[in-house]
């Protein structure tokens, strides 16, 4: 990863061969903008949703330019050895975290506070999202969604045949229908052995086991007294106790293949984001009839967000500059994110939509949205990129070898100290 050093050394490199330029560039000024947009929206949800944003923009007059990259940490990785080799994206794909805040701490961004002023977002954004889009008074990132990270989906088929009346309430609940699940023979906990979605999946029982307090005193405070204590250290144990409950094929697999074994019904629970909605969607299955979606194991569970953003890459370039104002303008529209969320599985980012557009699981998401105790952010969001690795990292490992607890807990917190 970039240092904020090595950025800065670059950045006036960067600057100096924006310049050059905006010369050449000034002669075509009355062309269409043209917006080369990098992002990792390539499962089928995610690029029926993309090709929402895409029209959108040739709807307003612009020219949009297709750079999709699959996976995040390489798209990541693109649109920063681009910035840094002086060939920008015109905007890039980001998730609303700390992912980019070395590149806003060397100068590499164009803020956005003009689209931020003239929407009111100081009122209109949750703090979550706030915390990180917005540095030392600017804003530096166009919110477009927003996601949940540890929604819990469940195929009504496999409910069925396991003979599971009801949606677990609890975390005994939620071990019992697993247990049931096992009895039929059909996969009980679809999972993708991918560090980060071992991340997702510790994120979802701190949540609900240990509520917004623990949560919050364990990501956002790295408190090292709570890191130690019995109550993290249950979290550690109860999710290493799935693990029994996942397929022999769950090492390597996409998120969105671990969806496809509960839509099809080999699988009963999925834990994961709401952007797993999209791929429901996409195979026409509906919300409540098809598949169904719990938020939390209970009433007061914290709902863990993030979503999607677009940066946007410094420049003086007065046609690059253009083409960024009106993709920021374009995003921030209510109906283009009613119509992206549709597709995506996430909710709106602006809280003036018709959300009778929207299906089930996002109205709930709507409705608990409006709860700003519920409202807590991902990891991501608390942790820097290097501390939210090394967390990672342990436990990752801690999932796929015999780590004792005690050790795994030990690591995280010496992970999360500074």
């Amino acid at each position: 990863m970039f240092t904020v050093r090595t950025l800065a050394a670059a950045c006036a490199w960067l600057c100096a061969a924006a310049s050059a330029h905006a010369a050449s560039a000034s002669a075509s000024s009355h062309a269409s903008p043209k917006a080369e947009v990098i992002h990792w929206w390539t499962s089928g949800g995610e690029s029926a949703a993309v090709k929402q944003v895409a029209q959108a923009y040739r709807n307003a007059g612009g020219v949009w330019i297709d750079t999709a990259i699959a996976g995040g940490d390489q798209s990541r990785a693109v649109t920063i050895n681009r910035i840094v080799g002086g060939n920008p994206p015109t905007a890039a794909q980001f998730n609303t975290s700390k992912q980019f805040l070395d590149v806003i701490e060397a100068g590499m961004l164009n803020n956005v506070d003009t689209v931020a002023r003239a929407q009111n977002w100081d009122q209109l954004l949750p703090a979550p999202i706030i915390d990180v889009i917005k540095v030392d008074g600017h804003y530096y990132a166009v919110p477009l969604n927003i996601h949940m990270q540890t929604w819990f989906w469940y195929s009504k088929s496999a409910f069925r045949k396991a003979g599971i009346a009801k949606e677990p309430e609890s975390m005994a609940e939620f071990f019992a229908a697993l247990d049931k699940l096992k009895a039929a023979g059909i996969i009980p906990l679809a999972h993708g052995g991918q560090a980060w979605q071992e991340t997702v999946l510790f994120s979802a029982i701190l949540a609900n086991m240990g509520g917004k307090e623990l949560y919050l005193k364990s990501m956002r405070d790295r408190d090292q007294a709570t890191l130690l204590s019995p109550a993290f250290r249950k979290v550690l144990l109860t999710f290493k106790r799935l693990k029994a409950y996942v397929d022999a094929g769950a090492p390597g697999r996409n998120w969105n293949d671990a969806t496809a074994l509960v839509i099809s019904g080999r699988a009963g629970f999925q834990v994961m984001g709401d952007w797993a909605k999209g791929e429901f969607t996409n195979a026409r299955q509906v919300a409540g009839r098809h598949y169904g979606c719990m938020a939390g194991l209970g009433p007061g569970t914290p709902y863990l967000i993030q979503g999607d953003v677009f940066v946007f890459p410094r420049t003086d370039d007065a046609q690059a500059v253009k083409a960024q104002n009106l993709l920021a303008n374009v995003v921030s529209q209510p109906g283009l994110q009613v119509g992206f969320s549709k597709l995506k599985g996430s909710i709106p980012v602006r809280t003036d939509v018709n959300a009778a557009e929207l299906d089930l699981c996002a109205q709930k998401g709507i409705e608990i949205m409006k709860d700003r105790a519920r409202q807590a952010g991902v990891t991501e969001v608390y942790l820097t990129p290097d501390q939210n690795g090394a967390m990672q990292d342990v436990l990752t490992a801690y999932w796929n070898t015999n780590m004792p607890a005690e050790k795994a807990q030990r690591s995280i917190a010496n992970a999360l100290k500074y």
